[in-house]
């Protein structure tokens, strides 16, 4: 009997010591509008962490940020899904979610603004190492974490996942304090190569240290599981791709946030 007690308290210990991902809503400001992120941890990591902020595509966060804030969090990251949009904003169809994200890349000093609020948010996390943050971003997001690295924003990396690559004002680029990861589908009809050749220069000019992966094979969306679905030629999911590309992000945090 003492020897079966013994062994419920060590299966117990051991199962309470894996703990499980907390998810909550968090409301936050960029001046008077109001944001609806999303935080994600490990209810059995403790002490301070490195945070990762996630950017969503263009149709605002959704089931599939959520996702990876929830693997983010397993892996004992304090993840933090970021709104660009505003509380409720949340398009659903292609022409509005193309309106919508419009918005934001024609006013860049506005997306970064937007940006820098669910930094600053995902600072204010309760376990987060506040020296070592990651951003990372999908589609239109991809593109918002490349803005957030050059407005300045003192961070350790960032990674875009099939963002847009074009170059609207190269010397930003010197801004940059920060590693960059692009992973990007080498059939990506969205991203030209002229801006793919001026993204590079930019940041070869600016010396910043930087990362490419093409994906063979791959369009625009490839980690989106819905993207198929979508309608839109040109946008697929690549189940290769979206495990190769989560894989070189692991590497590229183990890299820029050393045990």
């Amino acid at each position: 009997m003492k020897r079966m007690l013994i062994t419920v308290a060590l299966f117990s210990s051991l199962f309470l010591a894996k703990g499980e991902v907390k998810m909550e809503r968090v409301e936050y400001q960029d001046g008077d509008t109001v944001l609806e992120g999303w935080v994600a941890h490990d209810t059995a990591v403790t002490g301070q962490r490195p945070g990762v902020l996630i950017v969503h595509q263009w149709k605002g966060i959704g089931g599939g940020e959520k996702r990876r804030a929830e693997m983010l969090a397993k892996m004992g990251y304090v993840a933090f899904c970021a709104d660009i949009y505003g509380k409720g904003v949340r398009p659903t169809s292609n022409e509005q979610a193309g309106a919508e994200a419009g918005k934001y890349k024609k006013d860049r000093a506005l997306l970064r603004q937007r940006v820098n609020a669910g930094l600053a948010a995902l600072r204010k996390q309760a376990g987060v190492d506040t020296t070592r943050i990651a951003a990372i971003g999908y589609c239109f997001g991809g593109t918002t974490v490349l803005e957030l690295a050059r407005s300045g924003a003192e961070i350790t990396g960032v990674v875009s996942f099939h963002g847009g690559l074009d170059s609207p004002n190269p010397a930003d680029g010197k801004q940059i304090k920060c590693k960059v990861l692009v992973l990007h589908g080498a059939e990506d009809p969205f991203v030209p190569a002229k801006d793919i050749e001026a993204f590079l220069n930019e940041l070869r000019e600016a010396k910043v240290d930087w990362q490419m992966v093409n994906y063979g094979g791959a369009v625009h969306s490839f980690t989106d599981l819905d993207a198929t679905g979508l309608g839109l030629k040109g946008a697929a999911y690549d189940e290769k791709a979206d495990r190769r590309s989560w894989e070189a992000m692991k590497d590229f945090f183990s890299e820029i946030f050393p045990r």
